[in-house]
């Protein structure tokens, strides 16, 4: 099993459904924001309970030299 390196994490996560529609343009614009960011992997997480759903995203990166 191969090891990815990081060197920094960040989370994307909303129970909102409205949040969870502007989720995609919201990691585009952070993705633009941080160009030294080269995603190396991702997790995607679904949980729910009776009243609530929640999306979250986590991506892992590493900084471009």
């Amino acid at each position: 099993m191969a090891v990815t390196n990081f060197t920094g994490v960040k989370v994307f996560s909303t129970t909102l459904a409205r949040d969870r529609e502007n989720m995609g343009e919201n990691i585009t614009k952070w993705l633009k924001e941080n160009p030294n960011a080269d995603v190396v992997d991702k997790t995607v997480t679904q949980s729910s309970d009776k009243e609530f759903h929640c999306l979250t995203i986590t991506l892992f990166y590493r900084h471009k030299s």
